[in-house]
This record gives structure tokens, C-alpha cells and sequence, in this order.
């Protein structure tokens, strides 16, 4: 992927369901020793890492919560302070599994879906902020793995800057739209997304309207559907059939299923099912791109343990505010001055 620095030569991957991330390391402690130890190995190689930190230096906004120094992550208390996670949900990834499901090549990789997650101090609540990927903003200069750097664009589209950069630049796009630094980075593709679905028996939706969306080949009557794990992905893609056809309707049911996923997981209790576990923590892993803070099992076990008193009656879903851009009528721009009183709220 264009712009992307890997942990030790792995090539990237992504996404953004944070408790089932922790059950990953269970899950390979209780296939027996000699399974255990693959299973490990292969969830542990599945995920891949991109160093932000190193390609983003210094120049960035104050962290939300300082970790703990001294004792090994494996003995030190589990960090409970405040925590924000820049969410991609991409088409970028090549392969049959994602061209089926309308995904683009690495080549033209854009963030689909964005959504920065402020985890608040002692982790039992949370605030999902939605970012249009239409928002016109002003792009900063991103470095690139291959030297030099992008331009600074005024007027770009949000999600331009995966396009250009990758994880790095929109990391750094992210914090100067926001103000806010982004601990930690979760990026995940179509195909992972259907597949921890489907890895999940599906999810169960309520939509106050008719969808009749050719594009994204999805027909939903008002009320509520059990989705498997293509419908479920064309339902957090669909915006062409309804409400007025933007960005915002299709944002306000990525949050539906935002909490349909929480609400899922919850209700399904996977420590006894180590089969259904494997199959939750293989899907999750294999398609996610995290910063190089995330890109291990041990690391990602660690997080979702840490939010395990997090549930989904806990978790408020908003989208950032914005009006009509004054350029493009097809485009947004932020509203102030709420959107700066948003950003600053979860400081």
C-alpha cells in the first residue's frame, strides 16, 4: 500500500471492533498446547503494523493518557486513562474477496469510513465521532515511506488522504482536523468486515426506512433484519437509497451497526466456543492494520481486556457537524463553531 512503513516486512492490512480484539489471546489458550502455539503464531502474523509514531515524529498533539514506564506490559496494572482510536473502514484492499465485494486495488485505496473513537478515563465508556469522508478540509503535509513528502492541499476531501499517504497521512489529517492526538490506529477492509459478520452469525439491524439501493444491491423494508455478513457490509456502504442520497444517512447506519456488532458480541459468549472463538479473533486479525502500539496479539489482548467493562448501552455515536460546503454543494465542510466544542469535549 502507497505510504504505508510495515512491521518487520509484513505487508498492511486493517478494522475497528475493539472487545473482540481481546479475545484473541483466550481464544488461543484453550485449543490444547501444540494447537494453541499455531493458532497463536498464525493470529499473532495475521496482523499488520505501520509505525506512525516514527514517520509522525514530534510534531503532534499532546497524547490523552502518558503509558505506564518500569513494569512489562505482561505485569503492569492494565492502563485505564483516556484513549482516542482513529477507525478506518477501507476499500483499498486487492483479492478476489474484496473485488467481489466492490473493493478497489491497494493502488486507489480510500478510507471508506472514518470514525474517531474517544475511550473515556477508566474505560467504561466511549464517544464514536463519525467524520464525513466528503468533509473539504485542509490536508496537511504528509511524509511518505518512499521520501519526501505530500503537498499541503486546501479544499481536499477527507478521505483523500489515505489516498495519498495511507494510515500515516490520515493519522496526521485526523489531528489537525481535530486537535486531538490518535493513540492508536485500526484499520479494517470489506472482506474482514463481512467476515467477522458472518464469524459472528450475523447481526441484527433496525431501519427506520425503506432501502432501495441498486448500487450497493441492497432492498430492506423498514423494521428490523438479521444481516449476514455481505448485506451487512452493503447496509454500511448503501447511501444512494436513502434519504437524500449523502454521505450522513450512510454514516447514521454505520452507527446502527456499530452497535449491533457491541451488542453481538455481548450476547455471544465465545469463551465457550472455542471453535466460534477461533473463527471471531481469525477474521478480526486477518484483515486489520494497526499502528506498530497494536500490531501484536499480546498487544491487542491487552486493549480489549482493558475495555472489557465498555458495553454497548455505554457507547454514544455522533457525527461530527457539519453545513453544506460553499464551493460545492455535494460537499461538506465543518460547522462552527460546534464542531471545535465537539473536539475540545473529548480532550
Amino acid at each position: 500500500m502507497t505510504g504505508h512503513e510495515e512491521r518487520g516486512g509484513r505487508a498492511g492490512r486493517r478494522p475497528g471492533v475493539l472487545k473482540a480484539l481481546g479475545l484473541a489471546l483466550a481464544g488461543a489458550l484453550v485449543l490444547g498446547a501444540a494447537a494453541a502455539g499455531w493458532a497463536y503464531w498464525h493470529l499473532d502474523h495475521n496482523i499488520r503494523g505501520v509505525d506512525i509514531d516514527g514517520a509522525l515524529g514530534a510534531d503532534r498533539p499532546v497524547p490523552a493518557a502518558t503509558p505506564a514506564a518500569g513494569a512489562a506490559a505482561s505485569t503492569a496494572p492494565l492502563p485505564s486513562g483516556a484513549l482516542n482510536i482513529l477507525v478506518l473502514g477501507s476499500d483499498s484492499r486487492s483479492g478476489a474477496a474484496n473485488k467481489a465485494l466492490g473493493g478497489g486495488d491497494s493502488s486507489g485505496a480510500r478510507s471508506d469510513t472514518a470514525m474517531v473513537v474517544h475511550v473515556d478515563a477508566g474505560r467504561t465508556g466511549a464517544t464514536v465521532v463519525s467524520i464525513p469522508r466528503d468533509t473539504l478540509v485542509t490536508r496537511p503535509s504528509c511524509p511518505l515511506s518512499s521520501g519526501g513528502a505530500t503537498p499541503v492541499a486546501y479544499g481536499a476531501m477527507f478521505n483523500s488522504a489515505y489516498a495519498v499517504g495511507g494510515p500515516v497521512c490520515a493519522v496526521k489529517t485526523a489531528e489537525s482536523v481535530t486537535g486531538i492526538r490518535m493513540d492508536h490506529y485500526l484499520e479494517i477492509d470489506f472482506s474482514g468486515f463481512a467476515e467477522l459478520v458472518d464469524a459472528l452469525g450475523g447481526v441484527d439491524v433496525t431501519t427506520s426506512q425503506d432501502i432501495d439501493d441498486d448500487r450497493s444491491h441492497l432492498h430492506l423494508r423498514a423494521g428490523t433484519h438479521h444481516l449476514d455478513g455481505t448485506r451487512a457490509l452493503a447496509l454500511a456502504r448503501t447511501r444512494h437509497g436513502i434519504g437524500d442520497g449523502s454521505d450522513l444517512g450512510r454514516i447514521g447506519l454505520q452507527q446502527k451497526l456499530v452497535k449491533a456488532l457491541l451488542e453481538r458480541m455481548a450476547a455471544t459468549d465465545l469463551l465457550t466456543d472455542p471453535a466460534a472463538l477461533y473463527r471471531v479473533a481469525d477474521a478480526v486479525t486477518a484483515s486489520l492494520t494497526t499502528d506498530t502500539g497494536l500490531d501484536s496479539l499480546a498487544e491487542l489482548a491487552r486493549l480489549g481486556q482493558s475495555l472489557r467493562g465498555l458495553t454497548a448501552g455505554r457507547v454514544r455515536t455522533v457525527t461530527m457537524p457539519v453545513v453544506t460546503a460553499p464551493s460545492d454543494p455535494n460537499r461538506v465542510v465543518a460547522r462552527e463553531p460546534q464542531a471545535a466544542a465537539l473536539w475540545a469535549s473529548l480532550r
